[in-house]
């Protein structure tokens, strides 16, 4: 990359993922007001089908396939992703290059406007309570059986407008930090703490993968790149990585930091696994003191992040911001699509029992319903066995880099590494790459806490459960489309 390079920026097309990544580039710009940044933006296989089993598409890359194709082939300099959607294991040659401080990586309920007040102890039995994530469904019936659980599709627009129009669901479950991204942190009935909800491993975390040998890109994103937060996030990833990353059954984490001493911490990790019904629990929980060089801070300052502010109760404790006094959060409103009710209360997302996988909470809307397929796809929709009228989009057909020259691609499983020749003898850590103020061995650290915690929820049968529930959700898919 040359001084004067435009720097392109991949993403997801997804209202979230756009904010995001446009949040990435404002913070470089306010580094760097000279360079020029271009967001290039692309549908990812995850994006597009929901009318395969997941065995047969694979479930380690499908929001991010694409983007890092873009990566390897230069099309893009970097990529900017929600952590919860990248492998544990990176392609050959790619390395997140910065997590920033992470959001609020808790659940959120909610509740219908006329329900405030309530929590989901105190919610009346047989209340409709709507998720998608296996997850969130195997806590919510092992601990509220009162309550009745079902499934609630779109994007985060569309949820909250079921929520609020069709007097179905009592209330919904969401990530806290999409909520707080997008504008509508006010929505949040409660925060769900980790003894209510144990969280997706690396919920709330903004990661940048780039090319692990890009030394240019990785000095821009070193600024980004929060230390508190990578070792959290390691910590969680290599619990999932241990356990069998990726998996599509129901696994959750949190993690605790406490600054000990001026260079120490204390890590702590939580973690468990479930049964589909939620009946089968294995939890465990393991700690660490890892020595740092520096970089620490107060991780709960409500100035560390100018636009979510909003949710703080009180700022009275903190006064003005040493650094930056005049600081203001953000008043900025995002309005919800204006769907009108009889096709919410149609979706057939709805009746569309293909479980959405792990990571996958702002997936977007059905090709189904939106009529984009590739060119000639014969596929059929798994609930009503109809044919989706084809719209043909080059990005689906071909390379959005490399159609000029008239190469396509396919969406296969040697696609990444039949075009991945960038190698690195840098040491990553479940892809993230050192950082300079945690040391190599506060890494290896936070890295083997993650591997503890799995190893003893795999002494206690963790494996076994987890292979019962990905087998029925293998067999439950398979069954689905091969009737149709």
């Amino acid at each position: 990359m040359s001084g004067d390079h435009k720097i392109r920026v991949g993403s997801r097309k997804s209202e979230l993922a756009l904010i995001q990544t446009r949040h990435v580039i404002s913070l470089l710009k306010e580094l760097h007001p000279g360079k020029e940044f271009e967001i290039v933006t692309m549908t990812t296989l995850g994006d597009q089908i929901l009318d395969i089993s997941l065995p047969k598409i694979g479930e380690k890359s499908l929001f991010t396939k694409e983007l890092e194709i873009a990566l390897v082939t230069g099309g893009v300099d970097f990529v900017v992703h929600s952590l919860k959607d990248l492998p544990t294991s990176l392609p050959e040659g790619m390395a997140i290059g910065a997590v920033l401080p992470r959001e609020d990586p808790r659940d959120a309920l909610v509740l219908q406007k006329d329900l405030n007040g309530y929590s989901l102890e105190t919610l009346p039995s047989g209340s409709i309570i709507g998720t998608s994530s296996l997850r969130r469904t195997a806590q919510l019936a092992q601990k509220y059986p009162h309550l009745k659980v079902e499934n609630i599709r779109g994007n985060l627009n569309t949820r909250l407008k079921k929520l609020d129009d069709l007097g179905k669901y009592q209330a919904i479950v969401l990530a806290a930090a999409g909520l707080k991204r997008i504008g509508w942190q006010k929505r949040i009935s409660k925060i769900l703490e980790p003894d209510e909800l144990l969280y997706a491993v690396g919920q709330g975390a903004l990661a940048v993968e780039c090319r692990a040998n890009d030394d240019e890109i990785i000095k821009l994103l070193e600024p980004l790149y929060d230390m508190q937060t990578a070792l959290r996030v390691l910590a969680e990833r290599s619990y999932l990585k241990t356990l069998g990353g990726g998996c599509s059954a129901p696994v959750a984490i949190s993690s605790d930091l406490k600054i000990e001493k001026s260079n120490e911490i204390k890590l702590t990790l939580s973690g468990a696994v479930w049964s589909l019904d939620g009946k089968e629990e294995i939890k465990g929980v393991e700690q660490e003191n890892i020595v740092v060089r520096s970089g620490l801070r107060c991780a709960t300052c409500p100035y560390n992040d100018k636009k979510y502010v909003e949710d703080i109760e009180s700022l009275n404790d903190c006064g003005k911001c040493p650094i930056s006094p005049t600081k203001e959060p953000s008043t900025k409103k995002q309005k919800l699509d204006d769907l009108p009710r009889n096709i919410l209360a149609e979706d057939p997302h709805e009746k569309c029992p293909i479980q959405i996988p792990i990571g996958a909470d702002f997936m977007g809307k059905c090709p189904y319903l939106e009529g984009i397929l590739s060119s000639g796809s014969t596929s059929k929709c798994p609930v009503s066995g109809s044919v989706a009228n084809t719209i043909i989009d080059s990005d689906y057909l071909q390379c959005p880099f490399l159609k000029d020259a008239g190469k396509s691609f396919q969406l296969d499983s040697t696609t990444i590494e039949g075009l991945t020749s960038i190698s690195s003898d840098i040491k990553l850590f479940c892809g993230l790459l050192p950082h300079k103020d945690a040391t190599i061995q506060g890494m290896e650290n936070a890295k083997k806490l993650g591997e503890k915690l799995a190893h003893s929820l795999i002494s206690e049968g963790a494996l076994e459960i987890m292979s019962k529930a990905q087998a029925i959700i293998h067999s439950t898919s398979n069954t689905i489309i091969s009737s149709n």
